[in-house]
């Protein structure tokens, strides 16, 4: 970790206790443990920027006009 950089985060009472469990019983620190979830949230986040841009051209439909042609149609 020599690019590290430190922050400070406050947990509630219940979360860091949680942590500190996990932390132990999977010997690893809680900061490791954090930075994994973190990179894991960006990751997903990145996917999810990703599919918008993709989708960006997809005609929109308006949800209840798309429900009221269904139920007209006998779909629903």
């Amino acid at each position: 970790m020599d690019d590290s950089k430190r922050a400070t985060i406050y947990f509630d009472a219940e979360v860091h206790r949680a942590l500190r469990m996990r932390a132990a019983a999977c010997n690893r620190s809680i900061s490791d443990m954090v930075n994994e979830s973190v990179r894991i949230t960006l990751a997903e986040d990145a996917d999810d920027l990703k599919d918008a841009d993709q989708r960006q051209a997809e005609e929109s439909f308006d949800f209840e006009e798309f429900v009221s042609n269904l139920r007209n149609s006998g779909r629903i």
